[in-house]
């Protein structure tokens, strides 16, 4: 039987991503489980909403194509194409991520915690809650301060992408404020940028192809039906596979699992370089552990 991974050790980037895939395959189940139990209220949104946007779109793309609008009268403007669903599948989708963030590195934290033990729904929601909000009004400021960066200079923007990426993980993992976190942040990526970086890369580079996989069908579907002859009732979306496609695609944030655990890796990886918590953790223990045998003591 393979040993669990051990999350606080220093790793290479072959070791991280590697590492990655096998803690999510030790702890699919409940990590599977608090998904749904914890982000599903919001992933519910986000399909509904999602699917709204889609008929929307849908129905007014095949109106244009089949000319159902008189051109001289109807001027499709921005927000007959968007509109309030839009919106709506923005914000669900905001509040979505920020639940998987905090619900998986909430898991990460108690397992570590609980020495490689799964914790229990009471334990994961007393972390949920108290770090939701938290971690929420922190990424609404890192968006700005991400977006004015990449609005002045696009390498800023990638630079501080992978810092501002371990702000979380430091604020659950070691109950930081967002300041203590986003300073910690740049000690800890110093002369470390390119390792992280590039597993984060890497890890969001497969959490989109798992995305486009689950979507290829319905989008073949679309092509099928935008390429088929108008006279056997074709040139126009498929309206069930672009509810499905949206559907699906908010499903797909289940892949979050990915991208959240190498970002604790990396998290672990580079406090284990920097500070070597876990060494000292065990040099502290040493001689503190009483040997588990069925010996009877010994008398004299």
């Amino acid at each position: 039987m393979q040993s669990k991974v051990e999350l606080a050790k220093v790793r290479d980037f072959g070791e991280i991503i590697s590492d990655t895939f096998l803690f999510v395959r030790q702890n699919i189940k409940p990590l599977l489980k608090y998904f749904f139990t914890f982000c599903g209220i919001f992933v519910a949104g986000g399909v509904i909403s999602a699917s709204l946007f889609q008929l929307k779109w849908t129905g007014t793309i095949n109106g244009l194509k089949s000319g159902a609008f008189n051109t001289n009268e109807y001027r499709p403007s921005a927000f007959s194409f968007f509109g309030p669903e839009y919106f709506l599948l923005i914000f669900f989708g905001m509040l979505s991520f920020i639940a998987v963030t905090v619900t998986f590195l909430s898991y990460i934290a108690l397992y570590k915690e609980k020495d490689k033990q799964v914790p229990t729904t009471e334990e994961m929601w007393g972390y949920i809650k108290y770090y939701f909000l938290r971690v929420l009004g922190s990424s609404l400021l890192l968006y700005v301060l991400l977006a004015v960066a990449t609005l002045l200079c696009f390498v800023p923007g990638i630079y501080l992408s992978p810092i501002f990426a371990l702000i979380f993980p430091i604020m659950v993992l070691e109950n930081a404020s967002f300041s203590y976190a986003f300073n910690r942040s740049f000690f800890l990526i110093k002369d470390n940028w390119w390792v992280t970086f590039g597993s984060l890369v890497v890890i969001w580079i497969i959490f989109y192809v798992a995305i486009m996989v689950v979507s290829i069908p319905t989008s073949i579907i679309n092509m099928i039906s935008l390429l088929a002859v108008p006279q056997k009732g074709g040139g126009a979306l498929s309206v069930p596979a672009a509810v499905i496609g949206a559907a699906l695609q908010q499903l797909c944030q289940v892949f979050a699992i990915l991208p959240v655990t190498a970002l604790a890796l990396c998290y672990y990886n580079l406090t284990e370089s920097k500070d070597g918590t876990s060494l000292m953790d065990k040099i502290n223990k040493l001689g503190t552990i009483t040997p588990d045998t069925d010996l009877p003591a010994e008398e004299y």
